[in-house]
């Protein structure tokens, strides 16, 4: 598996009481990039970082890093407020296929076959706010005009229970397949953020294995939480049997993707941060081989979670 670093979150990081990390510029952000020496490429974000394009493909290039996706941004910018491919207005409905043709578009400029989005301005906030058959009819024709354009990149949307809405369409991995599924499209599938998986209370490994089954798992973001909010921690922090299990079966499944980590810093330094949350997949990785494929297959077929977990516990000691 590769690894990848989101360059959009290596810059500044705040909340409504602190900075914890400053603004940095996009070649600074790629020159951090750089330093953390287990990462393979990086992750962008359009269109955020290519304001000028030329200068950002130029900072790309100049950095040397291979890409695993381009990142489509259709949530911050002041038209977007009331949604982007579920927007009442058809005109904003059409600038948010617009720009993911671009980003495809952009994809392929860069050489890489991969768009990400997660759409966590499409929602809604109360009751009897949204025409939700109108919101899904809106998205699944918005996409699946976007996916047409070019059939040479892939397009996976990322789910999320919610934020920026209350409640997000795309909130679990159920519905992101029942887009794929609407959509019909062979260049549209789904990104699993462990994360996501974790606030949605999912079974992060369960969720990868539905999407791999339709043949749907494009993309994996790692990263941890509480189950409360997606605080974007550094992996296995907190859900470590989580890390092993999704690890275990990513393996099984054949996930040979790119792992992109959705990694908020706000203790300790960036590159080390970032370091330290490649290492703990890369060491999970090794966790997993030590007590074997097979072995843990065997304890699954068993069924007996208290010789299971007295097994693995003493794998670790």
């Amino acid at each position: 598996m590769k690894h990848a670093l989101m360059v959009g979150m290596m810059g500044r990081v705040a909340d409504r009481f602190h900075e914890y990390q400053p603004d940095r510029g996009f070649r600074e952000r790629l020159a951090l990039a750089r330093k953390v020496a287990s990462a393979d490429g990086v992750e962008v974000v359009y269109p955020t970082e290519f304001e000028d394009r030329g200068a950002a493909i130029a900072a790309i290039r100049d950095s040397g890093l291979p890409l695993s996706a381009v990142n489509l941004n259709v949530k911050g910018e002041k038209r977007w407020q009331r949604g982007s491919f579920t927007n009442p207005d058809p005109v904003t409905r059409e600038q948010a296929v617009e720009e993911l043709k671009n980003s495809m578009d952009l994809a392929r400029e860069l050489e890489i076959g991969m768009v990400s989005c997660c759409p966590l301005i499409d929602g809604h906030n109360y009751p009897f706010e949204a025409d939700y058959t109108k919101q899904w009819r809106w998205l699944e024709d918005g996409v699946a005009e976007g996916v047409a354009h070019r059939k040479d990149v892939r397009l996976s949307m990322e789910y999320k229970l919610n934020e920026s809405r209350n409640s997000n369409i795309l909130g679990d991995v159920g519905r992101a397949l029942y887009l794929c599924e609407r959509v019909g499209a062979p260049n549209l599938g789904v990104t699993m953020d462990v994360g996501h998986a974790l606030i949605a209370r999912e079974t992060p490994a369960e969720a990868l294995c539905l999407a791999a089954m339709a043949g749907k798992l494009f993309y994996v973001h790692f990263n941890d939480n509480a189950r409360d909010w997606d605080w974007d921690m550094i992996p296995g922090a907190i859900n470590f049997w989580d890390l092993l299990e999704t690890i275990y079966y990513m393996r099984r499944v054949g996930y040979d993707g790119w792992i992109s980590y959705d990694v908020v810093v706000r203790d300790g330094e960036m590159v080390d941060s970032m370091e330290t949350s490649i290492k703990a997949v890369k060491n999970s990785e090794k966790i997993v081989d030590r007590i074997g494929m097979e072995n843990i297959g065997a304890m699954i077929e068993r069924g007996r979670p208290d010789l299971t977990m007295r097994e693995l516990w003493e794998a670790l000691a």
